[in-house]
């Protein structure tokens, strides 16, 4: 088994969930909605802690644990905030965006699955994919409702 391989494939899932953290944080100040407000905070503080979980198995594998998010989430997030003005902070374009976020954090997590990884590592990450999973399934059925609605 390739470690430097494993080290690599969780850095990128800890990218993936820094960006999911600062970007669910965001959308959260962008809504009124109460109950969105406490959905988008709960995912943020959930891919925090998986970013914390992956940093530790980074670090016991002996490696550099990533520390920080993407460049392209961050130009994502700023592409966010620019929208809320336009739109004067529409609920239902933020839903959009945070759904569009999960396709891809769904997508790496997919990803990094198809990769040898030890035991221990593969049964978190698999864990951690289906809680993002059904986050991304949640806010899907937002997306649907709020397309859907009269």
């Amino acid at each position: 088994m390739d470690y430097d391989e494993v080290i690599s494939t969780l850095n990128n899932l800890i990218e993936t969930c820094i960006d999911g953290q600062n970007g669910f944080r965001t959308a959260a100040e962008g809504v009124e909605s109460s109950e969105l407000i406490a959905l988008f905070n709960t995912y943020s503080h959930q891919r925090g802690h998986f970013a914390f979980e992956l940093q530790n198995e980074v670090r016991t594998l002996g490696g550099n644990a990533e520390e920080t998010g993407s460049t392209a989430a961050a130009l994502h997030r700023g592409w966010m905030t620019i929208k809320w003005t336009v739109t004067g902070e529409d609920e239902g374009a933020i839903i959009s965006e945070c759904e569009r976020g999960e396709v891809s954090a769904v997508k790496a997590y997919r990803e990094a699955l198809q990769k040898d990884l030890p035991a221990n590592v593969r049964e978190r990450v698999e864990n951690q994919c289906a809680l993002v999973q059904d986050a991304h399934d949640r806010i899907g059925s937002l997306e649907k409702a709020r397309v859907h609605a009269p």
